[in-house]
């Protein structure tokens, strides 16, 4: 059986192998000269096309650090996400681990067997286990359909137009050192004229060859400069896209808080219905705008009449229920209800507790 193979000229790949390698040693020899500032002929983009560049430069610098926060977020372990990556680069299903979460809640249904799940301790282990296995199904629900409407499309968008775009430009800067080099062979050939030839081609003849080069590397810049502009341009278009992502990403974000905060309140309701609950106490969480900040100290709290009260003598808290005091600061205080004899309720800006009366003397009448 004749096989027709194909014929290869080894001194044709030779050459152009040669050609491609000078080319590349040519470019680079620019760059470094560009980046010593060895040169002055380097040919500038205009103002509208480096905006354009900066923008891209930011928009991608910053998708890739949302993704990585965003992970971050949904996995705290950076050897999970290593690990994660891995798999998804060869292709293969990702090992099914448990949470921090449902490892608790096994833990908290094994002591509840053990102690005895006829008992109050052991029933409220075994029930507070099955809510955080609960609240374990919920956090893995939300890290699939953060992964699936917010991460994955953004990571698209870097390996898709933000990749192209990545590449055009490279092939822009190649178009832009050889517009460069074709500028200089020019400039050295008018050089030449009146002097004698070395390489069989007059001076005349090198100078037209070189202005020949020089009008296909500016179209070929030009060219090139084009597709690069309308890719950059069309960033613009991206980001109603993104902001559906981002809206899909909070909305996920609010399902998730509100099956959690369901599922801790039917937890606390059933643990009450066993019984032997302790009182505990209480915080108070303020929440202002960033105006009323500026003028918390001013607020009255419904049902408390403050005083303005000078700080005797440093203090610090005994747990969370209590306030730092600091010598010689001013603050607001009321009395608890019921009144306490040794202890009054305090408010520092933002900040609420209980402060001793013993370090306080009352300014107001």
């Amino acid at each position: 059986m004749n096989m027709k193979l194909p014929s290869f000229n080894v001194k044709d790949l030779m050459r152009e192998a040669g050609t491609t390698i000078s080319t590349q040693v040519s470019r680079v020899v620019q760059l470094t000269e560009e980046k010593l500032n060895l040169t002055n002929d380097k040919t500038e983009y205009d103002s509208n096309f480096e905006a354009l560049i900066e923008r891209q430069e930011a928009t991608k610098n910053l998708t890739e650090k949302i993704i990585k926060d965003t992970e971050a977020i949904l996995v705290p372990n950076p050897g999970n996400r290593v690990e994660d990556f891995i798999f998804e680069k060869i292709e293969k299903k990702k090992p099914q681990r448990l949470s921090n979460i449902e490892y608790l809640g096994l833990d908290l249904i094994e002591a509840g067997g053990t102690f005895g799940s006829d008992g109050a301790y052991g029933s409220a282990l075994i029930k507070t286990g099955q809510a955080e296995q609960r609240l374990g199904q919920c956090e893995r629900d939300f890290i699939a359909n953060t992964g699936i409407c917010f991460i994955q499309p953004l990571k698209k968008f870097l390996d898709g137009e933000m990749r192209t775009i990545t590449k055009e430009k490279g092939v822009l800067e190649a178009k832009r050192l050889d517009l460069d080099a074709a500028k200089s062979r020019v400039r050295k050939a008018r050089s030449l004229i009146g002097t004698q030839s070395k390489d069989g081609l007059s001076p005349e003849q090198t100078l037209e060859q070189a202005e020949r080069d020089l009008r296909v590397a500016q179209s070929e810049f030009d060219r090139q400069q084009e597709i690069t502009k309308l890719l950059l341009e069309g960033l613009g278009s991206t980001q109603s896209a993104h902001l559906r992502y981002l809206h899909a990403f909070v909305e996920s974000q609010v399902r998730y808080f509100a099956q959690c905060n369901k599922i801790m309140n039917e937890l606390q309701k059933e643990l009450a219905s066993l019984g032997g609950s302790v009182d505990a106490p209480k915080y108070e969480i303020v929440v202002t705008d960033e105006a009323d900040s500026h003028r918390n100290i001013n607020l009255q709290p419904e049902g408390l009449h403050y005083q303005r009260a000078r700080v005797l003598c440093s203090y610090d808290a005994k747990d969370n229920s209590e306030l730092n005091l600091v010598a010689n600061e001013v603050i607001f205080v009321a009395e608890c209800t019921p009144p306490h004899s040794d202890y009054m309720h305090g408010k520092q800006g933002l900040l609420k507790g209980l402060v001793p009366k013993a370090f306080l003397e009352i300014l107001d009448d």
